[in-house]
């Protein structure tokens, strides 16, 4: 099973939440990038279709492959903010 970690982070004058190198959209407060990433990683253990997809690595390849629509990853958020260690949060 492939682990995604959802990671809260200031970013662009704002907070996001950013999984691998790849930054969500900016939030005007933590809190509201916390409940964002919270909500993306929920759905993340939602069974969908089997699908076709195609995704560009790290590199700049290309890749396509058939993904399974039962095939899903563990998901959880981790609170990368180091000046309020009381905000970590797990989902």
């Amino acid at each position: 099973m492939v682990d995604v970690h959802y990671h809260i982070v200031q970013h662009d004058g704002g907070w996001a939440y950013k999984v691998n190198d790849v930054y969500s959209e900016t939030f005007t407060s933590h809190e509201a990038a916390l409940r964002a990433a919270k909500d993306a990683s929920e759905r993340q253990a939602v069974a969908g279709e089997t699908a076709a997809i195609r995704y560009q690595d790290s590199t700049g390849f290309w890749h396509e492959e058939l993904a399974g629509g039962t095939d899903r990853p563990h998901a959880d958020v981790v609170d990368d903010d180091e000046d309020d260690a009381g905000r970590a949060a797990s989902a």
